[in-house]
This record gives structure tokens, sequence and C-alpha cells, in this order.
């Protein structure tokens, strides 16, 4: 029996429709190990500690048996760094010595098999630059958020990539803060016939040599009713030309993204899921690329469409150059097959499909044809030289746009006449034009994406996650015209980072993509990379520290500041904690003052204080014992079960039973569902253990994760 893992259960009906029996599909459910969350689980030595990711163990146990029961082994996990990485893992944890690595950009009974017939061995260099970028994001949030936290009373983190974003949107947003508009004027000249050419056609005064130093308009509504006056003008110069525009590339994946974003009004995230449904569907090629090139074999599918469909096919095969630092191990995004026109599938699906495919298309067709036409034209005004200039287009060919419009403005035709050098023409009438600045455009997703990729900002692949993340922080917004603005937190975030970190550098962060570019080429190394991005973090935590902390009136070690609302009462807390001493204070005007209470090591679950373990008699000689939180304006008590704090059951939460958790030994808590049903949660607040209620209302300890499969075909003529 042959055993292949992918990431996603999705593509598994489609697999096994290809590979047929003797073989066992199994999935990974995309990442199985990471760093732990609650430590920064790195060594001094900058090596990660990896552990299976909480809710994976069944996942893993599964495949554990699977491996027990193969003869060969095929890692099948996506053809990119991320994917590489989870081959790795997947090896290191299930201790596999003889595998196969396999990589294929769309799932076709060509591509599939082809792949296993040319199995390799894990490419150790992608590797280690998914490894370098993890760690290089852990050190950046891990190591920042509590120093940030401290100064700003606020619960923010920052983020290698998604603080540079941030930071895009925030200095947009300022720029428009501070615009003011400047009303500045023109002249419009309109002709009448020339050699019995109708009339209609315009011509626009040129302001440059009537500016004053440093200015940019013409300020002086005088001046331009000056030079509306003019009745005649000399032809200096005028062409005409073929011109022609080339179609757009097939997409990448940040392409597709604002193309997605403009035309069909979905956001990157829905984007990148649409998309990947499309993949594990096997109707479109890997969606996560730089590459705007197709595959030898696809062009030439796609051209022999075109040609039998009579249409206008270029005469040569055109090569689009990538973006600095682009990565390009897979082609472009395709349509698999380009003859299907069609899916079954939901609307979004559908839309997507299309623009995928006439994108793809419009590629291998001919360019489009305009046919300009362009005048100088001359006046005298007190004896100064006055230019005018007039162009117009016409469209005469359509060639790829029979099949995509890009949306891309066109110049408006303004039928300009044929005109003879040093003729005069006759102007009918001049308009004098009042404009007004605008100021600058807020980003849109689809925009602000563009910019990230235009700067080397992150990579085409992340972009959606670091939209969601900035977003989902509220660091910035989303209005109901899909712009994007700053917030106040975000702009708060930005302040603490200028000036003080080297990641918000804009060039830092794109010289840094280049780094792990070339670790993955093996041009660098992972130590060299790491060693001396932490070396630099460690220093300026260091300095930031040193400027914002306030100290300790115990031990002199620096305090932590938690502000915040509880998420179970909706009350506000503000106080300082020494984690050092394990002492607390009140927040007097931003100086601490000591409460008088003893603190324990244990921590409050609504707001984070520490607890404070109160025990004796009350007015009527009964015995307590119990904890309660050390922050006033937190209302949370905690029984004492061997000595530890145990959230207190109530109807909401629940109430204990004599269940235990398989995870670590710890009582289970029996809590209702909305829907009416019960699950059992684990009283241990450090353990993730909770499961379903069986009919009989007992735990279900075999939970199995849920799996989806796709419902997109191709419609076949």
């Amino acid at each position: 029996m042959n055993l292949l893992i992918v990431e996603s259960p999705g593509k598994i009906n489609k697999l096994k429709e290809i590979l047929g029996s003797g073989w066992n599909i199994k999935a990974s459910y995309g990442h199985i190990r990471d760093l732990p969350s609650n430590e920064l689980g790195i060594t001094d030595n900058f090596e990660p500690n990896y552990i299976v990711i909480p809710g994976k163990e069944k996942v893993v146990k599964e495949l554990q048996e699977a491996v027990k029961q193969a003869d060969t082994i095929y890692l099948a996990t996506d053809p990119d760094r991320e994917g590489e990485a989870i081959a790795w893992h997947l090896k290191e944890l299930l201790n596999l010595s003889n595998y196969k690595r396999v990589t294929y950009t769309s799932i076709t009974k060509q591509a599939v098999l082809d792949s296993i017939n040319n199995a390799r061995t894990i490419n150790m260099a992608l590797v280690k630059a998914q490894e370098a970028r993890r760690v290089l994001d852990r050190f950046v949030g891990f190591s920042t958020t509590p120093s940030l936290r401290n100064a700003l009373s606020e619960q923010v983190s920052a983020g290698r990539v998604q603080s540079p974003a941030v930071r895009l949107v925030v200095e947009k947003e300022r720029a428009i803060r501070s615009f003011r508009v400047t009303q500045h004027y023109g002249v419009e000249a309109l002709f009448d016939e020339v050699d019995n050419v109708q009339d209609g056609w315009k011509a626009t005064w040129k302001t440059d040599n009537f500016l004053e130093p440093g200015q940019e308009y013409i300020l002086d509504k005088t001046v331009a009713e000056n030079i509306a006056k003019i009745r005649s003008l000399e032809v200096l110069e005028y062409e005409e030309s073929e011109n022609k525009k080339a179609p757009p590339a097939p997409f990448t994946t940040s392409t597709l993204q604002q193309a997605a974003s403009q035309k069909l009004k979905l956001t990157p995230k829905n984007t990148m899921a649409i998309a990947q449904r499309l993949y594990e569907a096997g109707v479109i090629t890997y969606m996560r690329t730089d590459s705007p090139n197709l595959s030898d074999e696809a062009y030439a599918e796609i051209q022999s469409y075109a040609l039998e469909h009579n249409l206008p096919v270029a005469d040569e095969r055109r090569v689009w150059k990538s973006k600095d630092g682009s990565q390009e191990a897979h082609e472009a995004i395709r349509p698999t097959d380009i003859t299907v026109e069609d899916l079954e599938a939901n609307e979004e699906e559908q839309q997507l499909y299309k623009l995928i495919r006439e994108r793809a298309l419009a590629c291998v067709l001919k360019d489009a044809v305009y046919f300009r036409k362009q005048a100088k034209l001359k006046g005298l005004i007190e004896a100064k030289e006055v230019l005018f200039e007039a162009k117009g287009s016409l469209l005469t060919d359509k060639g790829w746009q029979v099949i995509y419009n890009d949306d891309e403005e066109i110049e408006e035709s303004n039928p300009i006449p044929q005109l003879k050098i040093g003729s005069i023409i006759i102007i009918q009438t001049t308009n004098v034009t009042t404009k007004q600045t605008k100021a600058p455009s807020r980003y849109t997703q689809a925009t602000l994406i563009r910019e990230l990729e235009k700067k080397g900002i992150g990579r085409p692949a992340t972009y959606a996650s670091i939209l969601s993340n900035i977003l989902d922080k509220d660091y910035i917004r989303e209005d109901d015209k899909n712009k994007l603005s700053a917030t106040a937190l975000g702009e708060k975030l930005l302040d603490a980072l200028y000036d003080n970190f080297s990641f918000i550098d804009l060039d830092f962060t794109k010289d840094m993509e280049q780094e792990l570019d070339d670790i993955a080429e093996n041009k660098s190394t992972y130590q060299d990379l790491v060693s001396k991005t932490h070396k630099i973090l460690t220093e300026e935590i260091d300095a930031y520290q040193a400027k914002t902390a306030i100290p300790c009136p115990k031990c002199n070690k620096p305090l932590k500041h938690l502000k915040g609302t509880s998420d179970n009462t909706g009350k506000p807390y503000d106080f300082f904690v020494c984690e050092s001493c394990n002492t607390s204070f009140n927040n007097s005007n931003g100086k601490p003052i000591e409460r008088t209470q003893n603190i324990t090591e244990f921590t409050c679950v609504k707001c984070g204080a520490n607890l404070v373990h109160l025990q004796g008699k009350n007015k009527e000689n009964k015995p307590y014992d119990f904890f309660t939180c050390s922050n006033k304006e937190c209302d949370a008590t905690y029984n004492n079960i061997d000595g530890k704090p145990v959230e207190k059951p109530s109807e909401n939460k629940g109430k204990m039973t004599d269940y235990t958790c398989k995870k670590c030994g710890s009582k289970l808590v029996e809590r209702p569902t909305k829907t009416g049903g019960i699950w059992f949660p684990c009283s241990n607040r450090d353990c993730d253990g909770k499961y379903w209620a069986k009919d009989d209302g007992t735990p279900n300890f075999d939970n199995k994760p849920t799996k989806k499969s796709t419902t997109i075909k191709a419609k076949r003529k």
C-alpha cells in the first residue's frame, strides 16, 4: 500500500479519482508542528523548539498508524516554502527514513503521475528559508509585544511585515489629514472646422512657462483669462502613430487578489479561499506563485484553443519580466484545461474561474491597436509664447480585448484633423477651467497589496493574512466603499515603533525578504540572518525599555502595566504588576501605588492580574479558603482545589463532573451549548482539552476532525 500525505483534506477525493486503488491518502490539515504559543520557543543557539500544534494529536496518531501500514510514503504537501517545511516536519515527526517528496502545481492525472515518477528528497534550503521567516516573525512579535504593551497601556503587538503595512496606511492617512485644497486655473481651446473636418476637437494650455518658481499651478485667474483671449494658434508639431497595447500577464497571486478585489469585490482573504477550492477541485493550477509566465505546454494548449475558436492569436509568444525578488518555482495561475468554460460551482467560484481563464486566454492574443494623433500649437500674448497640446486616440483593433478588459483608463477620443506644420488655425471658443487639487486616495485592500509588492514588503502568499490580521486588531479599518483608514490605535502603535525598531523601516524589511530568498537559494545561511537580526532587535528592545519602563518601587525592575476591559465582566482595569517580586500596584495618575494584599504567583484568567489567596473565618465563624483577583475592578473569584485556583462553576459555566481529561487528568466541567446540547471542557485553565457529548450525555473522547470535500466540477460540453 502506498501512502500519500497532502495538506488539505479537500484534495483527497480528487486524488483518489486519479490514483485509484492501492493508495491511502491522508491529510495533515496544514502545519503539524509549530513554535509553542506560550513561550518564545527558541534556544540560545537559535534552534526552534517545535511542538505538535494543540488539537493536532488525533491527526498525528492517524498518520502514524497509516505509516505503519504503508510500503512507500509520498509527502505531497504544497509546492512552496510552507509546503516544503510541512513535508520536513512530517518526516521528522513520523520518523521517516524512507520517503519520497513529490510536488505538482495542478491536480490533474498527468501532473500527479509525473510528480510521483519524478520524486525527490526534501529541499532543506527551502525549509531553512521558511524556518528563518517563522523564527524572525516570532522574535519580532514575541519580543517586542511586552514592551509595547507596557509603554502604551494597550493590547497591541508588532509584526515584521504587518507593522510596515500599518505604516503605509497611517502615513497615507496623515497625508490626507494635512492636505490643503489648492484651486488653480487652465484654458481649453475648442476648434471650428479645419479642411472641412467637423468641429469638436480641443487643445489644452500647457502652463509651464507661466509658472512662478516653486509653483505647480496657475493660481491667478486673470492670467488664465488673458490666455483665453487668444483667437488663433500656429501648428508647431503634428504626429500620427499606431500604438499597440499588449495584454496583461496571466495572474500571479498578487495580481489575482488585486483584480478580484476590483472586478468581483472580493477581499484577498476570500479570493485565496476560493482559489484554494478551485485548485483542490483540479480546475486551476497552484494559486501561490510569483511567476507571470505560463509553461511551454500550457501556452501551446491555450494557443491551439484560441486558433480553433478563430481568436486573434499573436504571431510571437510573449514573456513577462517578473518583479524583483520574485519566487518563480511555479508557472502563473491558469485553468488546468482551457476548454472548460463553466463549472458546477457556486457563483463566486464560477466568477473567479472565469476571471482566471479569460486572463490566461488573453495572453496569447494579439495586441490591441490604437491610432493616435498629437499636436503642439503656439500662440502669443504680449510677445510671450503660449503653448497648447492636443491628443486623440481611436481603437482600431481590439486584439486581446475581445476576451478581457483590464479596466485601465483609455485616453478619450479627440477627433484631431490632419494638420500642416506652420499653418494657422482659428479657435472657435475658449474656456477658463477651474480645478482643485485632490487629496491622496486612501488605499483599498487591492491597492495596498500593490504597494506592498511594489516596495518588496512581504510575499504575495502572505498578503491576505497580513490584511486580515491588521483589520482584526483594529489598527486599520475598512469603510463601506472598501477604503482603508488608520485607527487611533494604529497611529499610536506606529508612533511607538518609529525611530525605535528597524523592522518598521521599509527598506530594512525589503532587504530581509531578499536575505530570506538568499537562504532558499543556498547563498546565505539561517544562522547568519537570524543571529544578526536577533542582535539588532535585542539592542533595540533594551533601549526602548530603558526609555519607557516604570521601575518597581520594591525591586527596581520594570513594571508591567495592565490596562483594558475584562472580557467576562466588562469592567475596566488599570494597574501595575512586578513579575520579578510578584507585587502589584494601583495606578495613580501613571504612578504605581503599592497594594496591601499578599499576592500569589497565580494570575486571573479574566484580566491577567495576580490572585490573592484568602483564608480564615467569616462573621458567622464559618471557614473560607479561596482565591480572588487583586485587581479591585475585577470581581473574579476561584475555588481552592489542591492549592490551585479553579474557576467557580455557575449556571453559565456549568458544573464540575467526575470525568477526567484525557490530556492532563484534571476534572471536566459540563457546560451547555448554544443549541441546547452539552460539552465538556477541562477545568485546568492551562489545558485545551474539550469534548463533545455522546447521545447518552457522557464525554466523547474520540472526537474526530470534520472533513470537507469540494463539489466543484468542470462542465464538459
